[in-house]
C-alpha cells in the first residue's frame, strides 16, 4: 500500500511540474483582441493577390504553403505606458520559449525586433515578427502556413513588391498608429 501512495505522490508531483503556465502566442492574441489598446486583424494569404504576379515553381509552392497572418498592434499613448512596459514584457517572456528559433535581430531607426520562427528548419510551421518602439508601440505578426521552406519564403518575400496587395488591412494599421 505505501509503494502504491508513494508512487501516485510521485506521479502528481511529475504532472505538476510537466504542466506549463506559460501563455502560449494563440492565448495572447486571443485574449488581447478586444483590449482597447490593441488593434488586431487577420489577413488571409490570398490578399497579396499572388495570382498575378509571375512567379518561380518555388516561390508557387512557398506562396501555397501560407495560410494566414495575424496581426496585434499595441498603440503606446500618454496614458498607457506602464500597461505598454507590462504587455512587451509579457509578449518578450512568451518569444523567448525554446518553441522558437531566431532567424534574425532587427534594428533601425523605427525600432528593434526580430523574426523568429517554430518548426523544423526546413518545413516552418509559424513565423513571428516582433517590434517595438518606445515612442510609438510594437507590433507582433504570425505568418502561419504548412512546412514553409525558408528559402522558398524568402523568395516570395522578395516578390510582394510586384504583388497588388490590398492595401485596406495596411491603412488602418497605418492610421491606428499615426492617430
Amino acid at each position: 500500500m505505501k509503494v502504491i501512495k508513494r508512487s501516485l505522490g510521485i506521479a502528481l508531483v511529475l504532472l505538476f511540474f510537466s504542466c506549463s503556465s506559460t501563455q502560449s502566442l494563440q492565448e495572447y492574441y486571443v485574449d488581447n483582441a478586444e483590449n482597447p489598446n490593441f488593434l488586431s486583424f487577420d489577413l488571409p494569404a490570398s490578399l497579396l493577390n499572388m495570382n498575378e504576379v509571375a512567379l518561380t515553381p518555388e516561390q508557387k509552392k512557398a506562396f501555397t504553403s501560407l495560410k494566414k497572418l495575424n496581426v496585434l498592434a499595441f498603440k503606446k499613448t500618454k496614458d498607457n505606458g506602464t500597461a505598454y512596459v507590462a504587455e512587451k514584457a509579457t509578449v518578450k517572456a512568451i518569444l523567448k520559449n525554446d518553441k522558437y528559433q531566431e532567424l534574425m535581430k532587427l534594428n533601425t531607426s523605427y525600432g528593434k525586433g526580430s523574426i523568429k520562427f517554430s518548426g523544423d528548419e526546413d518545413a516552418i510551421d509559424e513565423v513571428v515578427i516582433y517590434g517595438d518602439s518606445d515612442d510609438k508601440g510594437f507590433m507582433l505578426i504570425r505568418v502561419l502556413g504548412d512546412n514553409m521552406n525558408p528559402a522558398n519564403l524568402m523568395q516570395l518575400i522578395q516578390t510582394l513588391e510586384k504583388s497588388n496587395v490590398d492595401g485596406k488591412q495596411l491603412e488602418s494599421l497605418i492610421g491606428f498608429f499615426n492617430k
